[in-house]
């Protein structure tokens, strides 16, 4: 007749109701505790507490993203050139443009669109669309530039964009990144002459004109958490 084995348990395991017939089938003795919790719960984690110059820095971030009206108040005072050549950011479900209007301050010497004006204000345009997608948690600075002169341009330039990359899902993985966007640039028509150009196609029985493309633009940005230029600069301030 052989003799029944008791094989002791570890304090700090705890099996589970489940696991106890298996055990006796083995001939072990076990007990458990039915009240005892079976697995711990994540801690959650703090996110660290913002100054007061920081949440004010996201306020107005945010603020001026929200209309025209607010952005160019904040263009005024941090952007004086966005605001003197009066570029307009306007959004739909679908696309993001912006408008650059035919004035004074943004034609050249033979009554055209400056290309200086064209080229500076693709990166404004580029830039308020990766800053409208990200938020004011981040800061976006454009690394690289290329424009393409097609035909000059005299009238309304408004900047069509496309992000080569999801944008969003960058975003949401809360670090660094870059993001590429193409901008068609076309020659809008104003609604006297387009209005015109309808009537004239209509007597000769053409299509009316469509918007010109004038140029193509594509630019890179590098976005960067601000909690990640807060946490460098305190690790340079630790290491000193």
């Amino acid at each position: 007749m052989s003799a029944k084995t008791t094989t002791p348990i570890p304090e700090s395991s705890n099996p589970t109701p489940e696991s106890a017939p298996e055990s006796r089938a083995a001939g072990v003795e076990v007990s458990y505790d039915a009240n005892a919790p079976t697995h711990k719960k994540p801690e959650k984690i703090k996110k660290p507490k913002r100054t007061f110059f920081e949440r004010a820095e996201a306020f107005i971030s945010n603020l001026s993203t929200r209309n025209n009206f607010w952005n160019r108040v904040c263009s005024m005072i941090w952007l004086p050139y966005a605001f003197r050549s009066g570029i307009t950011m306007q959004s739909d479900a679908s696309t993001y443009r912006a408008t650059l209007p035919f004035r004074r301050f943004n034609k050249n010497w033979y009554n055209a669109m400056a290309g200086a004006a064209l080229l500076g204000n693709s990166e404004i345009a580029g830039g308020n669309y990766v800053f409208a997608v990200c938020g004011g948690d981040y800061t976006v600075v454009c690394k690289h530039l290329e424009y393409k002169f097609l035909r000059p341009c005299h009238g309304p330039a408004e900047y069509r964009m496309t992000p080569l990359d999801d944008i969003e899902a960058l975003v949401a993985k809360g670090g660094e990144f870059n993001i590429a966007i193409r901008m068609d640039i076309v020659q809008v028509l104003v609604p006297m002459s387009e209005k015109k150009l309808k009537e004239e196609a209509e007597l000769v029985g053409d299509k009316p004109a469509k918007p010109k493309r004038v140029g193509r633009c594509t630019a890179t940005f590098h976005v960067t958490p601000k909690a990640h230029h807060k946490a460098k600069k305190q690790r340079g301030s630790d290491s000193k």
